[in-house]
């Protein structure tokens, strides 16, 4: 592989990262914004990696301004890493109502310790999720919340015919 200068991968093919999916800190600039406010600035999220996906962004609950989201009804299960709990946006954001946006493993299974409380964002219902600068595509599908950035190469799971990948 390629490196650009800062040890990371010019290109990454999501291809090659595990499953089970495996956790790793990422040091880079990470800003979501949502209604014209920054709701998470972080340069000390995790990455969480699986086969044919885009990483996941996990941005420590520090890091985020927690007191402009609710959590939300909505719980899902992953085989991973357990039980999700989701975040939409307070009415502090003047915005209107939105769904959940966000999403956090406050009790998560074994092996995935080092993201509880951390919250990841979905890259396609909030303005905009940067990392060093690049605006994030978000992963195709609407379900899977990844994050695709131009070191990645795919294809991408979400893409029409994926479901069984």
């Amino acid at each position: 592989m390629e490196t650009n200068g800062t040890d990371r991968a010019a290109t990454e093919s999501v291809w090659e990262y595990p499953r089970p999916p495996r956790i790793e800190p990422d040091p880079r600039h990470v800003v979501v914004r949502h209604a014209g406010v920054a709701l998470a600035d972080s340069r000390r999220c995790l990455r969480v990696l699986e086969t044919s996906h885009p990483p996941v962004f996990y941005i420590p609950r520090a890091d985020v301004r927690i007191e402009l989201l609710r959590v939300s009804e909505h719980r899902s299960v992953c085989e991973w890493k357990g039980t999700a709990t989701y975040w939409r946006p307070g009415p502090e954001l003047g915005a209107p109502p939105a769904p959940d946006i966000a999403w956090s493993y406050e009790a998560p299974r074994p092996g995935y310790a080092p993201i509880t409380g951390h919250l990841a964002f979905h890259a396609d219902r909030v303005e905009a999720c940067t990392v060093d600068g690049e605006r994030v595509r978000a992963q195709p599908g609407g379900f899977y919340g990844g994050w695709i950035t131009d070191e990645l190469t795919g294809p991408f799971k979400g893409v029409p015919g994926s479901l069984g990948w």
